[in-house]
């Protein structure tokens, strides 16, 4: 056994290696996620910028992620963030593995785990984006592994690793907070189930407990005990992370609504804008649609449900994902889901498969369709990606087929490069809101005053002559111009109210306009 864990992490640390090559490969490509670009600047902000950046530190989201990227800020041949995604990945897949060697030797199901992680485009993706989605499922790996060993062993110490778990997992998205929506129910059914009671149905179990004083009180207070255990962590966890924001921000929401705070906000405002103008039609995503799409992304999860058919409440666990991105549909009409949460169900079918193949007498056909869907999941998984709403996504694919460069961030590089050839003493105003793509490839930041900067920043909007010799304002034609006070409107509000204040172009792209200020 001890043999095989330093096999293993032999393999994973080969794994990592795969990813950052390949990351390093697509980033000379001139790949970059819009998320890893935010924790590069956010990064630069806090070891580099001038001032106060204690909010910068405290009120990043989603928090964790941002953490593991800056860890490895030291690191410049590779962008920090596909770093960290990386050996998240990696991560995963040891986890997985030394689950599978606990319980059996058959090497059989490492090599598909190994396959999946080194061939499947989301997986890949995940890996070499530089985006949150491998913490993501390295943590909902373990929510969902710690709530199968409660099951098996009834033993309430998995119950609270499970909600550090969970609480992990809401720290890198916050969307998943409405997970604990669908195991309130969940909780009710898994008490019955554990009440050492003659009937094996579980609605005859509920009855027969309601029935009896000495039964009802006992799944009451065992009942209430999981919801502790399981939901007071959570709970409290994001109740103080909330006032920590309203304390620093004056916002309770400020982490999920502010672009200074998240990349999601535009993201994913822009991501729907472009796909309802596009001329390209794209089937919408709908109510019961998104979990047959979930499975034919998936189709291993089918294996999954089959391998514990025996047990209602387990089959009930499997199936909270499904009505988790049901309600994320409803609750977010407006977003479309990306790619993590499809992969998490290809991680939930993994570890059903890892925890359960062994049960199944009839291993050579069970292998058999088990090997069978992990191809036609390699498939599913390309076509997914490649027909994705989310633009980024579709990106990656196509740069991978085409092997052509990526130039969607080519003005901004320039940009910046002009910047960093300006003198020593030049300052340029700049709202990170919308470009701190332009502030991630800077590379003297002491040049900018940037929104963190809140007093002098604000002042230099009204005033910008007297702490800036130049001001950077997004054109008309950039997509992100509706979300910032500079853009083209700017000048001739401002010159209005000053004179006196005289602007003269010194560069100028597509979406992007630097100015030279001539005070009084």
């Amino acid at each position: 056994m001890r043999n095989q864990s330093k096999y293993l992490l032999l393999v994973a640390a080969l794994l990592a290696v795969y990813y950052v090559l390949c990351g390093f490969y697509l980033n000379h490509l001139g790949y970059y996620s819009q998320e890893a670009l935010f924790y590069m600047e956010k990064s630069k902000i806090i070891l580099n910028g001038l001032g106060d950046r204690l909010k910068v530190m405290g009120l990043t989201a989603p928090i964790l992620p941002f953490y593991s990227s800056f860890i490895f800020s030291s690191i410049n041949f590779v962008p920090p963030p596909v770093i960290a995604s990386a050996v998240c990945m990696a991560i995963l897949f040891y986890l997985m593995a030394s689950t599978l060697i606990k319980r059996s030797n058959d090497i059989f199901y490492i090599f598909v785990l190994l396959i999946i992680f080194l061939l499947h485009p989301g997986m890949l993706y995940a890996a070499t984006s530089g985006k949150s989605i491998a913490l993501v499922l390295v943590f909902f790996f373990l929510f969902f592994f710690n709530l199968l060993k409660f099951y098996r062993s009834n033993t309430t110490f998995h119950v609270s690793i499970a909600s550090i778990c969970l609480v992990i997992l809401i720290f890198c998205d916050y969307k998943f907070i409405w997970l604990t929506l669908f195991f309130i129910p969940l909780v009710l059914s898994i008490t019955v189930k554990s009440l050492n009671l003659g009937e094996q149905e579980s609605i005859f179990r509920l009855h027969q407990s309601f029935n009896n004083p000495s039964l009802r009180r006992k799944l009451i207070n065992k009942t209430f005990a999981l919801y502790i255990i399981l939901f007071i962590l959570p709970i409290s966890c994001v109740i103080c992370y909330k006032l920590l924001n309203l304390t620093h921000a004056q916002d309770l929401d400020y982490f999920n609504q502010s672009p200074y705070a998240t990349w999601t906000v535009l993201a994913d405002k822009l991501s729907f804008d472009s796909l309802s103008t596009s001329t390209v039609y794209h089937i919408p995503e709908t109510s019961v649609l998104l979990s047959l799409k979930m499975i034919v992304f998936c189709p291993l999860i089918l294996v999954a449900i089959f391998l514990f058919r025996d047990s209602t409440y387990q089959i009930l666990t499997l199936l909270t994902p499904f009505a988790f991105i049901e309600f994320l549909h409803i609750k977010y009409d407006k977003v479309f889901l990306p790619q993590e949460f499809y992969l998490i169900f290809v991680v939930l079918a993994l570890l059903c498969i890892l925890y359960r193949a062994q049960i199944i007498k009839r291993q050579v056909i069970l292998k058999l369709v088990v090997a069978v869907l992990a191809v036609v999941q390699l498939f599913t998984g390309y076509y997914f990606l490649k027909n994705s709403s989310v633009g980024e996504e579709r990106y990656f694919i196509s740069m991978i087929e085409s092997r052509e460069p990526d130039t969607r961030q080519d003005q901004n590089r320039e940009l910046a490069k002009y910047l960093n050839h300006l003198p020593e003493d030049s300052h340029v105003l700049i709202d990170d809101g919308i470009a701190y793509p332009v502030v991630a490839f800077t590379g003297n930041i002491h040049k900018l005053t940037l929104p963190y900067q809140e007093g002098i920043f604000l002042t230099a909007i009204e005033a910008p002559d007297k702490y800036d010799n130049y001001i950077l304002l997004a054109t008309d034609k950039n997509e992100v111009t509706g979300f910032t006070q500079l853009n083209q409107k700017y000048i001739p509000v401002i010159t209005r109210a000053n004179g006196g204040l005289k602007f003269r172009r010194v560069y100028e792209t597509d979406d992007w306009i630097l100015y030279k200020i001539f005070g009084n």
